[in-house]
């Protein structure tokens, strides 16, 4: 008969669950059953205190984007011969599967991630808890002033639990940004107000203005050379 932990203090003993597609895994050296067709991070989510797996770029509400990939973590499939990095937030449980959540690759894995959220959006309250939780002081990058991490959980949230696409990620690289139809900052009639977006924002980067929309965050080029040269793009010829 298998252990179960319900919890980080609390297991039971399972044999069987009559009826039910029940998977088993291992997570952090502690046995849990959740039913099938999860994925790695809703099943330690629903076993509190066992594995520490942050995410920024999920949501409940919405699928699974990977777009921060700070849910890294290790996992076997052979009885722990070999392991690899995969995000949680992604990857479905399986039957004997093996995860590693807190281990010294992961951990400067994930510090890693978070320097150059750091270095992008110092002034972000999450992404400072990030940091001091992984030991991050000082980035070792140009620092940013941004607000926006590109989680695309906005986009998401507009399209999948409203039916709209108010808004979308737009170009790429130092580029790339949240923007209405056209490339604008200001919404068109397709957004309805309905707050969504700002609301699952894990960064405050979207918030509700007086006229009861919400207002887009404007992405600041963040190396002075490549605004010059946007600058000198746009001037016309003499």
């Amino acid at each position: 008969m298998a252990k179960v932990w319900i919890d980080g203090k609390t297991s039971i003993e399972v044999e069987h669950a009559e009826g039910i597609n029940v998977v088993h895994l291992t997570v952090d050296d502690k046995e849990i059953a959740v039913s099938n067709g999860k994925t790695i991070l809703e099943a330690v989510e629903r076993a509190p205190g066992i594995g520490n797996i942050p995410a920024l770029c999920h949501h409940p509400a919405v699928k699974p984007y990977g777009a921060c990939r700070i849910c890294t973590v290790e996992v076997s499939e052979d009885g722990g011969s070999k392991f690899k990095f995969v995000a949680a937030c992604l990857y479905p449980v399986k039957e004997g599967l093996i995860v590693k959540t807190q281990t010294e690759k992961i951990k400067k894995l994930r510090k890693g991630i978070i320097e150059l959220l750091s270095a992008r959006c110092p002034n972000v309250k999450r992404i400072q808890e990030l940091a001091d939780e992984y030991g991050v002081e000082k980035p070792s990058f140009v620092l940013g002033d941004q607000d926006c991490i590109l989680c695309g959980l906005c986009v998401r949230a507009c399209q999948e639990i409203i039916g709209k696409s108010a808004i979308s990620l737009v170009n790429r690289g130092i580029y790339k940004e949240v923007a209405a139809p056209f490339y604008a900052y200001e919404l068109s009639g397709d957004c309805i107000g309905c707050g969504d977006c700002a609301f699952v924002c894990p960064t405050g980067a979207i918030e509700m203005g007086a006229d009861g929309r919400p207002t887009l965050p404007k992405v600041k080029i963040p190396y002075a050379e490549i605004e010059a040269m946007m600058k000198k793009e746009t001037v016309s010829p003499s």
